[in-house]
């Protein structure tokens, strides 16, 4: 199980210690992984992608939270902040359940299998109704995650953009190399050198993308701009992607 920073939240640690068990969800990870690389030849969909969004989707969204941004469960369902990072913690790990199915409508089956698992994460701590209205909220923000379907609270849209920053150069090696076999996101992916979440200077949060060369714009205009289009969440982000490696220089700056 991969760490998290819990940040004095006690709801969060019980429930993470509850996942870290749960040997049921780590082989959900294990089987969308088969569906992804073994099966439909894409990059990697398991447990190194579910870190990288759970770590990426709690940093955003606790930097929304100190810049007085009021997440959808504390302004509609009258919970706390602390219950926002359960939700998204929750979101963040169920995502990509669907995949053990089919890549196909994966958002969609992966809401519907989520109860299954928030049930037993959240029943020792919240009561039936919060539960429920835990449960609403994190299947809208799996089903959400993908461009098709437009997320309607914060904690959705920070899923969703969470998911398109798992865009490093690493994150297409395991395809690339296992399956030998190339495409315009494996290629875009391999020129991504780093993606860093800090503090905007227009916005309150800007993602700093370090590039190689020109085709990892794909990955940004194709994937992340459309990802942040209508999340909730694209007036307080801002995307500066920079092109510094030997290999060529078309364009310094991209700028969303």
């Amino acid at each position: 199980m991969f760490k998290i920073k819990f940040n004095n939240n006690e709801k969060l640690e019980k429930v993470y210690n509850i996942v870290k068990e749960d040997k049921e969800l780590h082989t959900y990870w294990s089987c969308s992984n088969i569906t992804a690389i073994d099966r439909l030849h894409l990059t990697d969909h398991g447990r190194v992608h579910i870190a990288i969004v759970t770590n990426r989707a709690l940093k955003i969204l606790r930097m929304l939270h100190e810049h007085g941004v009021v997440t959808g469960i504390e302004k509609d369902h009258k919970l706390k902040y602390e219950d926002a990072e359960v939700l998204v913690f929750l979101a963040a790990i169920l995502h990509d359940i669907g995949q053990i199915v089919h890549r196909d409508n994966h958002a969609l089956i992966g809401a519907a299998l989520a109860p299954r698992f928030t049930e037993k994460y959240l029943d020792s701590i919240y009561s039936p109704e919060d539960k429920a209205r835990m449960t609403s909220d994190i299947c809208h923000a799996i089903f959400t995650h993908r461009e098709s379907s437009k997320p309607l609270t914060i904690e959705a849209g920070v899923i969703r953009v969470a998911d398109a920053l798992d865009m490093e150069k690493g994150r297409a090696e395991i395809s690339f190399s296992l399956i030998g076999s190339t495409s315009i996101h494996s290629v875009s992916a391999m020129a991504i050198k780093e993606v860093e979440i800090i503090k905007g200077v227009k916005k309150p949060i800007r993602i700093k993308i370090s590039m190689a060369n020109s085709s990892g714009i794909f990955q940004i205009d194709e994937l992340l701009r459309h990802k942040l289009k209508n999340s909730m969440i694209e007036e307080y982000i801002e995307v500066h992607a920079s092109i510094d490696g030997e290999e060529e220089k078309l364009i310094d700056v991209v700028e969303i």
